[in-house]
């Protein structure tokens, strides 16, 4: 070996998904910091807002007979849960909320397949969507009230007043607004309208479908109360009227603070399907 080749030295690059990995593990550490960040500030900002109104109420810089403070909130919400109050009317709402919620996604996600699919249906039915949509949900309630009873159906179907035209306007925007192109693309390759519904409109129309859902969760709870405020006897809805009616407000200011747990504990479930669907998709 002659003195040159000794001073060749040989050097094995490093493997190119190494430093692909490395950067993935940054990167989802930067998000995990993130994640953590943005929950400090939400904790901190909920905590100082309890603490001022505490402060407030037992200061008595604001109405304790209207505005109560949190303390008592939370001692109003310990004694139903003690004394078994709450679950039967916690039950009953969280049960036509859930109704409304999924007949509404569902339905209103068929009727935009539908109009989708006939461009005269889609022609005939416009306006009405659009009068429907306008009008007052709280007016309608009576109605369905004498229609369907006062109970859970009458509820259920004031939910759905609310819930499944949103559902098909968002969603059938979406259908519409697919590019062009890969609409194309199934057709050139002798794709029915079926297959190109399948193929092309579904999977770029997901997340639209995916982001309805989130939205629902508020309509669904809206509709639900509505429909308690008109008719109930049991149910949240019921608590919020009957603490307004002999003026306990601590009462009233406890159903929304569980109707707002409730629901957030909707919408974060929601979210976490979405992350299981998209994982899957991909």
């Amino acid at each position: 070996m002659s003195l040159l080749d000794s001073r060749i030295t040989v050097s094995t690059p490093a493997h190119p998904d190494d430093g692909i990995q490395e950067l993935h593990q940054a990167h989802l550490k930067r998000q995990k910091r993130q994640r953590f960040q943005v929950l400090s500030v939400q904790l901190a900002i909920l905590l100082l807002f309890f603490a001022l109104w505490e402060t407030a109420g037992r200061l008595k810089w604001i109405d304790v007979l209207l505005f109560s403070y949190p303390s008592k909130v939370f001692a109003q919400i310990g004694k139903d849960i003690a004394s078994g109050e709450l679950w039967g009317h916690l039950g009953i709402t969280v049960d036509e909320t859930v109704a409304g919620f999924v007949l509404g996604t569902l339905l209103g996600t068929l009727i935009a397949v539908l109009i989708w699919w006939s461009p005269f249906l889609s022609k005939v039915l416009d306006p009405y969507m659009v009068v429907f949509n306008s009008m007052p949900k709280v007016a309608l309630g009576p109605i369905f009230i004498v229609m369907f009873g006062a109970g859970f159906l009458s509820i259920t179907v004031t939910t759905l007043s609310i819930t499944v035209i949103v559902t098909t306007l968002v969603v059938y925007n979406s259908f519409c607004e697919v590019d062009a192109n890969l609409i194309k693309v199934v057709r050139v390759f002798g794709g029915t309208k079926a297959q190109v519904f399948r193929k092309a409109i579904l999977p770029a129309s997901f997340p639209t479908i995916i982001s309805t859902l989130k939205v629902n969760v508020g309509m669904a709870w809206v509709g639900v109360i509505v429909g308690e405020f008109l008719v109930a006897k049991m149910g949240l809805g019921y608590l919020i009227i009957y603490g307004f009616q002999v003026f306990n407000f601590t009462l009233v200011l406890s159903s929304l603070l569980i109707i707002a747990v409730v629901a957030t504990a909707m919408y974060q479930l929601v979210v976490y399907v979405e992350r299981k669907l998209l994982v899957h998709r991909r």
